[in-house]
């Protein structure tokens, strides 16, 4: 393979890419959101900075992926921080874990998504929407809903899910320093709401130590939502630099 042919490809191995090429559109895209007030001291020790935490909220997620062009269909689950950068609020992601290897891989490599294994899953049982996330044989999380209780705006919904999103890239070189230390900004666009719902929640979390989800302890269920949807993730743009310690 010639040295140009080699410079076309973006991921390996070379003859048989861990995923395609393509800008993926999600359809039926189903989530289960729930938002809630933890420890503001656990918050600040794991949200680099120079992102802000005001409040001290968190948004755990179970999507389920309908649909997804160069994926098939998945599960993912995570945690996303309320935080603020450079007077911009947004969601500082910080941990993500699914059932797809091309997604895992791609979320990784191509953009900046902190994605690892686990099994979530996003189901209805006796008038009750459930999110489950296990890591190994063990349940690390479980959230329940209110099956459909109460519509939500589709205005509220769009927005709940566009807040801008900010991850933290990091690239190794070959002598363990790091290659690329950046933060990353990206949002969700293209955005078709289908169905949107609210109503009572809870949520658990187990202590698990390589899937730390209790480590941002629940206090306070503050809100949930149910919400069915088509999108497009844009492409992440860096918006500051760890090795340089300026904006990007």
């Amino acid at each position: 393979m010639k040295i140009e042919e080699v410079r076309r490809h973006v991921t390996t191995p070379l003859t048989a890419p861990a995923f395609a090429p393509v800008v993926p559109r999600f359809t039926n895209r189903e989530y289960l959101n729930i938002v809630y007030r933890t420890d503001a001291d656990a918050l600040r020790a794991v949200v680099p900075e120079p992102l802000q935490v005001e409040e001290p909220l968190v948004r755990f997620e179970v999507m389920k992926m309908g649909d997804v062009s160069g994926y098939g269909p998945y599960t993912e689950s995570g945690q996303a921080i309320e935080v603020s950068f450079d007077g911009e609020r947004g969601e500082y992601l910080h941990a993500m874990y699914l059932d797809n290897f091309p997604a895992t891989a791609s979320g990784r490599e191509v953009s900046a998504y902190p994605k690892t294994v686990g099994s979530p899953d996003l189901y209805v049982d006796n008038g009750v929407l459930v999110g489950t996330l296990d890591y190994g044989t063990l349940r690390v999380a479980t959230a329940t809903m209110g099956y459909k209780h109460h519509e939500l705006d589709a205005r509220e919904a769009e927005h709940q899910i566009t807040v801008p999103t900010f991850m933290l890239k990091t690239i190794p070189g070959y002598d363990g320093a790091p290659r690329v230390q950046e933060l990353v900004r990206t949002e969700i666009t293209d955005v078709v709401v289908k169905e949107a719902y609210t109503g009572p929640a809870r949520l658990q979390l187990f202590q698990h130590v390589l899937a730390p989800l209790a480590d941002l302890p629940v206090l306070e269920v503050v809100s949930a939502s149910h919400i069915l949807t088509d999108l497009t993730l844009a492409p992440v743009k860096p918006v500051f630099d760890y090795l340089k310690g300026a904006q990007a």
